[in-house]
């Protein structure tokens, strides 16, 4: 087993006590070893740790045992040295920026879909499938056929939806990112503007390259990731960094 686990988690939730949980947060995860960082926010919590597998085992108990988050899922990979320098603990506006007032994926989201299923779902001529990720993150690799909105930062994506899916409502959209956050937050902003028939990966790619195998994957090329691995591919296996 490799010396160090990683866990990424997110949830949308209301969180009126973000700025109470930030110190007894930070304060376990230096007590347990853990690197990485967590953000927290009026919407919810988002984070991506690292430690020994004991130690990240027992700072996600740590998590899990307060009230909002006693339900938190989370995806766990491995790494071969700490891919996080320290740790960090951060108050936000949002767990991850879009920028639109009232976009609530706790209230409004599309419908999750299985990483077993969405095979067929993207497989449909009929489905609009699109990377919510930044462009440089679709370089690396993607779904064959998937749309790259050509965005530099999430806050772009709206902007995109305005130009590009403009008098489309009617279409069944599947939306897939790294990890969930985006897709599930990308699929409340299409819903609040007349978008129905909306779905997104659960879990995100991560999940989707630990479940499906390889030979059955429609997945093309590495998973960036925003640590010192860089890219995952299926199994969650460090994918060779570029020479």
């Amino acid at each position: 087993m490799s010396p160090i686990a990683v866990s990424a988690f997110y949830k949308f939730l209301p969180l009126a006590e973000a700025a109470e949980l930030r110190a007894p947060l930070l304060a376990a995860a230096r007590r347990h070893g853990i690197r990485g960082t967590i953000l927290l926010a009026p919407e919810g919590i988002n984070g991506t740790i690292a430690g020994t597998p004991d130690d990240l085992s027992a700072m996600m108990r740590h998590i899990r045992n307060l009230p909002p988050f006693h339900d938190l899922e989370s995806k766990e990979s491995h790494a071969e040295e700490m891919p996080f320098g320290r740790m960090k603990v951060r108050l936000k506006k949002e767990i991850v920026t879009m920028g639109v007032p009232g976009v609530d994926p706790a209230a409004s989201a599309g419908n999750y879909v299985a990483p077993e299923s969405w095979n067929a779902l993207i497989s449909d001529p009929e489905v609009l499938v699109i990377d919510t990720r930044n462009s440089f993150e679709v370089a690396a690799g993607s779904f064959k056929g998937a749309i790259d909105p050509g965005t530099r930062s999430f806050g772009e994506f709206p902007a995109f939806v305005e130009r590009a899916l403009s008098g489309q409502q009617h279409r069944k959209i599947a939306m897939f990112c790294t990890g969930g956050i985006r897709c599930e937050k990308a699929t409340s902003f299409l819903r609040a503007r007349g978008f129905q028939d909306v779905h997104h990966l659960k879990g995100g790619i991560l999940k989707y390259l630990e479940t499906i195998p390889a030979g059955e994957s429609l997945w093309q090329g590495s998973c960036f990731v925003f640590d010192g691995r860089e890219g995952l591919t299926h199994g969650l296996a460090i994918a060779p960094k570029a020479s």
